[in-house]
């Protein structure tokens, strides 16, 4: 399968020779473009589709010196060439999609790749060497052949974003020195003494019986000598890097503004991010008048509280009040469990297509915990940070499994993932404004859905919207005005009831990753308004669940092709999906 991957990936660089072939429509030209884009991506990126749509890792990393994205910048430059050579006026609407998503993931390539972001390979939120360690077993031989495989390429790949990583320094691209204070914790935990110690070791404990002694023994051998051969001597090599050499060199000023052609980058990655054409100026008003709004709705979950004193005040309250707290992590993780199966409870109110994919619910893990935010949901689990308990106030869980989980990421990737008839493109496809608004979205859907048991809970959802309100003030703040870090702390925290370490890794997360917070809140505002758009032409024919289906249906996608697909839903009368009962 690989082998076919990285022939599909050849063909689909020498086919920009020629045109596409003249005879097929301008449909067909469309779909026949994205899927060798997808291919050359899987093939780049090292990974094979599973028959259910699903990736699964090869046996080598990806190369990711500057040769070797250049060469895919020149790549993603001729698709989208291309596509521009297409009709788009003979296109169908579906085709149309297709194209429109095709293209945002090919400019974000191409953006990304002109401004040479390989060379910040990481941020205080998110990094290369955390995720590269199988937490739970495989069920092949052939599985853990690649995972070793992986293993003993990693000083490779690990070189490789060293260099890069050191060219990013010498020209002032580089994270910001105040939010990296403590991220080689994440980085010591992969420097053992033992193979049996590392984070890479637990598949190996972990071998399903199908697997015979005699494979069990040889595979085990062979992964412990790739830990210590090459795994463990890697991130010992990156540590010392980092510490050494990363950290005290890395920049001490904040704001995109600050790098190289930093406006141009910084528009770069808010459209990326976000998907409108709007610009720095125009999003931070946004965001004051979104937290002028939000903050009367505070007010009002206050005195439904019967609570006497100032909004700050209430916010000390809950910051502060043992009740809020839970004793352990798996108590937190039970509140967690429990919101979620409430929510399961009212699904079928609310969405007529029901995935069949269940998601799982982890803790995030220790080694990354202290730095990481308060949850994240994906295909296969959903995430509740238990690191710091006193930070995690249990007011706060509901809206965080609604976001993170059902019916937010995890339902989300599932619903996109089982779209029988969705290319193979879009299936695992993520645009942060369409994903991240979803996100929010059924955080305010927790409302009508009776989720919230209590003015706590309540404040919690607000507390959790005030915050993705305050990002779009705070993040342009941080990379047009040149906020300060202090002045990005104090505004968070006197708007919202998150506590003092999670105010900290947020601001933290913005200022090294310019652009991603902005996405929420602005998706967030789309659904809404669109959903108020077909409620109000629809009236007594508009249904809810057909809504959801509809939105969801589009597996993950620039927000003007959402708006597009809902006037398309308004026109034919509010249809849900063929083949799901609505009764």
């Amino acid at each position: 399968m690989r082998t076919a991957l990285l022939k599909s990936a050849v063909l689909a660089v020498s086919l920009f020779a020629a045109p596409l072939a003249a005879q097929d429509s301008a449909d067909e030209q469309v779909m026949a473009l994205a899927d060798e884009y997808y291919d050359f991506q899987l093939a780049q990126w090292g990974y094979t589709e599973k028959a259910d749509g699903s990736l699964e890792a090869g046996d080598t990393m990806p190369r990711v010196l500057p040769a070797a994205q250049t060469a895919r910048l020149r790549a993603y430059e001729r698709y989208l060439a291309e596509l521009d050579a297409i009709d788009s006026s003979a296109l169908s609407e579906e085709a149309r999609t297709n194209a429109l998503v095709l293209r945002a993931l090919l400019e974000a390539d191409i953006g990304d790749a002109r401004f040479s972001e390989w060379e910040m390979p990481f941020d205080s939120d998110s990094n290369f060497w955390s995720y590269l360690a199988s937490p739970s077993g495989f069920t092949t031989v052939e599985q853990y052949e690649n995972y070793i495989a992986r293993m003993r390429d990693i000083p490779r790949y690990f070189a490789e974003q060293t260099a890069n990583a050191a060219e990013g320094l010498e020209r002032g691209f580089s994270v910001p020195r105040v939010t990296l204070e403590g991220r080689d914790a994440s980085i010591v935990a992969y420097v053992v003494d033992f193979p049996e110690m590392s984070p890479f070791w637990a598949p190996f404990d972990q071998m399903p019986e199908r697997i015979s002694e005699t494979d069990q023994a040889r595979l085990k051998a062979e992964g412990k000598a790739a830990i210590a051969d090459a795994v463990t001597p890697a991130y010992a090599e990156w540590l010392a890097f980092f510490r050494s050499s990363y950290l005290p060199q890395t920049r001490t000023t904040l704001g995109a503004s600050e790098f190289p052609d930093g406006a141009a980058y910084y528009a770069q990655q808010i459209r990326q991010y976000t998907t409108l054409d709007l610009t720095a100026e125009e999003i931070h008003q946004i965001g004051l008048d979104e937290v002028s709004r939000i903050t009367a709705e505070m007010e009002k979950a206050k005195e439904d509280a019967k609570f006497t004193g100032t909004l700050a005040e209430f916010i000390t309250f809950l910051r502060t009040d043992p009740q809020f707290v839970a004793d352990t992590p798996d108590e937190l993780m039970g509140v967690a469990a429990y919101a979620t199966k409430r929510v399961d409870d009212k699904l079928g109110e609310y969405f007529g297509f029901l995935p069949r994919f269940r998601h799982g619910l982890r803790p995030v893990d220790p080694a990354i915990a202290p730095f990481y935010t308060a949850g994240r949901g994906g295909l296969e689990y959903c995430q509740i940070n238990t690191h710091d308990l006193p930070s995690r106030p249990t007011y706060n869980i509901p809206a965080l499994t609604l976001h993170e989980c059902t019916p937010g990421h995890s339902f989300q990737a599932a619903v996109g993932l089982e779209q029988e008839e969705a290319p193979r493109f879009r299936r695992q496809t993520y645009f942060s404004g369409f994903g991240e608004g979803w996100g929010l979205y059924v955080e305010y859907l927790g409302n009508e859905m009776g989720i919230y048991r209590d003015p706590y809970e309540r404040f919690g959802q607000l507390s959790y919207e005030m915050w993705r309100a305050a990002r779009l003030v705070i993040d342009t703040g941080i990379h047009h005005y040149g906020w300060t870090r202090e002045q990005a702390v104090e505004y968070l925290s006197s708007h919202t009831a998150l506590s003092d370490r999670e105010v900290g890794t947020e601001i933290d997360r913005y200022i090294s990753w310019p652009g991603q917070a902005l996405a929420y809140k602005l998706g967030e505002m789309t659904i809404r308004r669109v959903r108020k758009k077909a409620e109000d032409a629809l009236g007594e024919d508009f249904d809810i669940r057909k809504f959801h289906d509809v939105v969801l249906s589009l597996g993950s996608v620039p927000l003007p092709a959402l708006e597009a697909r809902i006037d398309a839903f308004i026109a034919d009368g509010g249809q849900g999906l063929p083949g799901v009962t609505y009764d």
